[in-house]
């Protein structure tokens, strides 16, 4: 495929609002002219330009630039045409490959952590997950990791109807820290003996877990250890398409 023919003056001036996006704060000529690799006077003309649209804006008293009321129309329009779960589910197949076991996506409904899309493992030999299957709370990869992230309200209730119980024990708190500390869950032949899992988190633009992606196997054939390639794999897609929706980018 050949290459398109774009404008340069405009690619050059880009480069001040990706530096503006980048760093998420208002910031002095100076400053965002470095950090677009041009000098003060060359980028000055680009930002009244950029302010004329509405891309930028400068703050009176400070004199810094920051994104504009249209840049933030843009990014509104851009987080309501995003489907998670399709950008999730073009990821399924690589990761397969990539990870060597089933993997799949768990979002959280009406019975708690769902299943609802698969991609199974290139060996011959696999674990598979079903559609619409619902994942223990406590004894799952995916189900601890809504619960470390969802409110304690909703855990408790999902507690309630799966263990009969609606209290939060110390034990199974200090294990919901230590999944949102690490970014990522696992568990070894917990709910399954045999049977290993992860499932790492993606968030939205309001900070809220929408979906996991998760990876099950046969532990003796599954490093699911959450310092291990497949747990970095796994972590490294869910921050791609939390970074796709808007989380973190203010």
């Amino acid at each position: 495929m050949t290459a398109q023919r774009g404008i340069q003056s405009i690619e050059v001036g880009g480069r001040l609002l990706q530096a503006l996006a980048r760093h998420g704060r208002p910031m002095a000529l100076k400053d965002l002219a470095a950090a677009a690799d041009m000098a003060p006077a060359k980028a000055h003309p680009y930002l009244v330009s950029f302010g004329k649209l509405g891309l930028i804006a400068q703050d009176d008293a400070s004199g810094r630039y920051g994104l504009g009321p249209l840049a933030l129309q843009i990014g509104l329009i851009s987080l309501q045409q995003v489907d998670p779960l399709r950008l999730a589910t073009e990821q399924l197949a690589p990761l397969a490959r990539e990870i060597g076991q089933t993997v799949g996506i768990t979002v959280w409904g009406e019975h708690g952590a769902t299943v609802v899309r698969t991609e199974e493992a290139p060996s011959p030999v696999h674990v598979t997950m079903r559609h619409g299957a619902v994942m223990s709370l406590t004894g799952t990869a995916s189900g601890r990791l809504f619960a470390a992230h969802l409110p304690r309200e909703v855990v408790r209730a999902a507690l309630r109807a799966e263990a009969g119980r609606g209290s939060v024990d110390k034990a199974f708190e200090a294990e919901l820290a230590a999944i949102r500390a690490a970014g990522i869950s696992h568990v070894e032949g917990a709910a399954v003996p045999g049977v290993s899992g992860l499932a790492a988190p993606v968030f939205d633009a309001t900070g809220q877990l929408v979906l996991a992606l998760t990876a099950i196997g046969a532990t003796a054939a599954f490093d699911a250890r959450p310092d291990g390639p497949a747990a970095t794999a796994l972590r490294r897609a869910a921050g791609g398409l939390t970074a796709q929706l808007g989380a973190g980018a203010g």
